[in-house]
């Protein structure tokens, strides 16, 4: 192969994986469109992130989305998620007096958030080694 013809075929690949991707951000975008859409036409409160996420599992779950339709944008946004955390974190700041006001408050609910998490997480995990179990035994 001479070098035009590997230039060539390296200019397919790049616009093959720039049009995968592109895909992948439509994907994950309308998903996020239409869940906005049906946020506002619901008669109850529901974040559309939450309606975003079911509907994402239902299409995943149905077979109309594979996960490498999303796989490589999605692991993109998971890998950088701690930057959209940032302006939260900052902007706590502006309510310092709040904070010190109710620091007891704060603590006493993180510490039973934390235990509840961890004994829903226990709970979760027993679940489902015993789910695997039984499978296994079948």
């Amino acid at each position: 192969m001479n070098t035009a013809q590997s230039n060539a075929a390296g200019d397919r690949r790049e616009r093959r994986f720039t049009l995968k991707l592109l895909t992948q951000i439509g994907i994950i975008f309308g998903i996020c469109w239409i869940s906005t859409c049906i946020e506002r036409v619901l008669p109850f409160t529901l974040p559309a992130s939450i309606i975003g996420m079911l509907l994402l599992l239902a299409l995943l779950l149905a077979r109309v989305i594979k996960t490498e339709h999303i796989r490589e944008k999605s692991d993109y946004l998971l890998g950088n998620l701690p930057f959209f955390f940032i302006p939260a974190s900052v902007s706590i700041i502006n309510y310092a007096d709040v904070l010190r006001e109710n620091l007891l408050a704060l603590v006493v609910v993180c510490a039973v958030s934390l235990i509840a998490t961890f004994a829903a997480t226990v709970g979760a995990v027993r679940l489902t080694c015993r789910l695997l179990e039984r499978g296994k035994r079948r």
